[in-house]
């Protein structure tokens, strides 16, 4: 008998190997086709169909010597089927009729066949994970050791078919009519396994087989599928399976972190678009950070994933339906809240006549998986989301989606504005940052005398050619004596216009270029500062490439900063006689200015004055070094750092270390307003520095009520939450396993290149 709990009472032991033996289930899926309570209302009046088998929890990791829990723990379909039992979801045997019209129907899980999960995958691969059962204990130890982020148990074949039988069963019951959606509680997950290997705790692709399997058993019926992955890891295995196929367009919004996390490298970035006749049927849509919202997330589905979905029109929506990057999962570190996940699926029913199912993939916070399920599951049976307010889309979730929508305008019909598909340089245009260099350098060398400095970068670490400097570093005649000397890191000068809706062309006439920066630069060099003047192209050439129409990243970018940096101290710093040194870092610039003051020796923290950095809502960045504590305590005494009043840093409860310098929380967002408002303040503290009344290095005055003007709120300096990526449920309580679970593998990996 099949109880609540999803247990089975049928089930055996075998002495010799002291393995759980599961019963095979029957093929049939018992699932009845009910009639709707309603004619008039024949899909409000279904039920929401419900795929929970807890002998998916019999694939687990053998006890070993290891005490880490393994973050794909078995108990993970348990507290959601438990979540839902204490909602009053499920059925009861003393339901009446009438209650169990508003609960929902349980859909029997059963194995997947040989010949359905060989449309997604090899056959070689099924024989590899049907071998597991018959293989010893030392033999698939060893398995381990060679295998990506997957841990092997006598079971594990059978469960990963039940999984995939699942999936299926789910849809069937969707696409028959038994049911109006459905939610599939199945582990192992799926979206890892590729066409023929397992990865990242997968062994067969649930929701690939699952589609498959649909389209060709309705074939009249679904012809086109809609995959949306919301897990936070990129879902490789089905971006490999349909990349190629017209009818299944795959959408993923996932962590990223420009390839440094799981699964590694390029695969998951924006320019993968599908291939052959799949071109444009495959959309990334990636995070270039953790700590994402419900507000990023609910802007790509407003900007691409609706949209596009509109156009495509599918016939089913198959949700990968991770919830790794849930508020309180540790090893996602993002903050998507269950009406966050409600609000995604509400939108998602909109498609199809509302045939959706939803499949588990990741999660691994055992409270967050619970809660957020239970959301999604209370959208699929009629309910509506909560009337919360959804925070804005942070910096990077704009860029990204602009990226994403740049390149897939051409594909869709409703992506705007569209991308030229000319190449505007071959026809003898000029890039705008060029014609504004050439000017600002005119204006600089007519105005303050100041000319381009020779920067030898030869070997840059950073693979970047030194021609990307050409005339971006100037300075001042005087740098060499002894007088104070300014040095500004920026970024180039801000273009403010409104594009042509439709085709993204800009009017000059419309167009304003802002150099928040060179009202500094006037006042230095009438108060008698030297000045260097170092403007980081967002385009630079690679030693590789003699381009430079790509965009290099934030990484790349911060490391050519550092070797500038390093170029224009060693030649021409260390040789100057200034007595004060001002170092001020603006926007993206800021972070290379970071990385240099990380790699600097005691010459650096004995010249410099003070530092100032413009970080709106970038990352801040700490100076520390494992074996110089007193860089860090150096770095907050010289340094003033302004941060936007919403930057997330001040979304913790915790302090915020010194490493990260002394922080202002100011009333302006953005860079440019941050520049606008504080610069009476910096210059104050320049002065200041100039005359010694603090001496090198003093710490920096600032009023107990500052003036609205300054925009600036005091700070109490604190320690910024820094989520432990490590394994485990996520919780404030570590929950008791009888089981030991082994290191996660590469699926932890966050920042290698592995």
């Amino acid at each position: 008998m099949d109880h609540d709990d999803g247990s089975y009472d049928s089930v055996s032991y075998s002495p010799a190997e002291s393995v759980i033996i599961p019963p095979a289930p029957l093929r049939a899926t018992s699932v009845v086709v009910h009639r709707p309570a309603s004619s008039a209302l024949s899909y409000a009046s279904k039920r929401t169909g419900l795929v929970y088998d807890a002998r998916m929890k019999y694939h687990c990791e053998p006890i070993s010597g290891d005490d880490d829990l393994h973050p794909e723990d078995p108990r993970r379909i348990w507290f959601i089927y438990k979540e839902l039992q204490k909602a009053g979801l499920t059925e009861h045997e003393e339901d009446s009729e009438a209650d169990r019209q508003w609960k929902l129907l349980r859909i029997c899980a059963r194995l997947a066949e040989p010949s359905e999960v060989a449309l997604a995958h090899s056959i070689d691969h099924y024989k590899w994970v049907q071998r597991i059962a018959e293989m010893t204990d030392a033999q698939r130890r060893n398995l381990v050791k060679d295998a990506d982020s997957v841990y092997f148990h006598p079971t594990t074949p059978f469960c990963a078919r039940l999984a995939a039988g699942g999936a299926i069963e789910a849809t069937r019951a969707v696409m028959t009519g038994a049911v109006k959606n459905a939610i599939a509680v199945i582990r192992p997950p799926g979206h890892h396994a590729e066409h023929g290997r397992a990865a990242g705790f997968c062994f067969f692709n649930n929701v690939g087989v699952a589609a498959k399997v649909t389209r060709k058993d309705f074939p009249d019926t679904c012809r086109k599928i809609l995959i949306l992955d919301w897990d936070v890891h990129h879902g490789n295995g089905v971006q490999q399976i349909f990349e190629s196929d017209p009818n299944v367009l795959y959408i993923s919004l996932h962590v990223h972190k420009g390839g440094f996390f799981y699964p590694a490298g390029d695969y998951g970035d924006e320019s993968h678009v599908g291939l052959g006749a799949g071109e444009g049927k495959n959309i990334n849509i990636p995070w270039p950070r953790h700590h994402m919202h419900d507000g990023d997330y609910i802007h790509a589905f407003q900007q691409i994933v609706m949209p596009v979905a509109y156009e495509f029109n599918p016939d089913l929506v198959l949700i990968s339906a991770g919830f790794d990057a849930a508020d309180g999962d540790t090893l996602g570190a993002c903050f998507v809240s269950p009406n966050g996940y409600a609000l995604m699926t509400s939108m998602l029913l909109t498609l199809a006549n509302g045939k959706v199912v939803a499949c588990l993939e990741g999660g691994y916070n055992l409270n967050s998986i619970a809660v957020s399920a239970l959301a999604v599951t209370k959208i699929l049976m009629g309910e509506k989301p909560a009337p919360v307010a959804v925070p804005g889309p942070s910096v990077d979730a704009i860029q990204t989606v602009q990226k994403v929508i740049k390149i897939h305008s051409k594909y869709w019909k409703c992506l705007y504005p569209k991308s030229s598909s000319v190449d505007l340089e071959s026809l003898g245009g000029e890039r705008l940052h060029d014609i504004l260099q050439v000017r600002q350098n005119r204006r600089y060398a007519e105005q303050h005398m100041m000319y381009p400095l020779h920067l030898p970068l030869g070997g840059s670490d950073s693979g970047v050619d030194p021609g990307s400097f050409s005339d971006q570093v100037t300075s001042t005649p005087g740098w060499r004596k002894a007088q104070p000397l300014l040095i500004i890191f920026h970024d180039p000068p801000d273009t403010i216009g409104d594009p042509h809706p439709l085709t993204g062309a800009f009017d000059p006439h419309n167009i304003v270029v802002t150099q928040p920066s060179e009202p500094y630069i006037e006042w230095a060099v009438h108060n008698k500062f030297s000045v260097i003047d170092v403007n980081v192209p967002r385009y630079l050439k690679t030693m590789e490439d003699d381009s430079s129409t790509g965009e290099l990243s934030e990484e790349d970018r911060t490391n050519a900063t550092r070797d500038v940096a390093s170029a224009i101290w060693e030649n021409f710093v260390s040789v100057s006689e200034a007595p004060d040194i001002f170092l001020i870092g603006v926007g993206g610039a800021y972070a290379g200015l970071i990385s240099f003051l990380n790699l600097a020796g005691e010459t650096v923290q004995q010249r410099v004055s003070h530092i100032f950095a413009f970080a709106g809502k970038h990352a801040l960045l700490p100076v520390a070094r494992p074996t110089d504590d007193a860089l860090s305590l150096w770095y907050f005494n010289h340094s003033t750092v302004f941060a936007a009043r919403e930057h997330c840093i001040f979304d913790g409860p915790r302090k915020i270390r010194k490493k990260y310098g002394r922080i202002l929380r100011t009333d302006a967002n953005s860079v440019i307003e941050q520049l606008l408002y504080q610069k009476e303040q910096v210059l104050a503290r320049m002065r200041e520095g100039v005359k010694g009344e603090e001496g090198t290095g003093g710490e920096m005055k600032t009023d107990e009520n500052p003036p609205p003007s300054a925009g600036i709120r005091k700070l109490e300096i604190s320690t910024p939450p820094e989520p432990r990526l490590t394994a485990g449920t996520g919780s404030s309580t570590r929950l008791g396993s009888p089981i030991k679970l082994p290191r996660m593998g590469m699926f932890g990996v966050t920042g290698s290149g592995h």
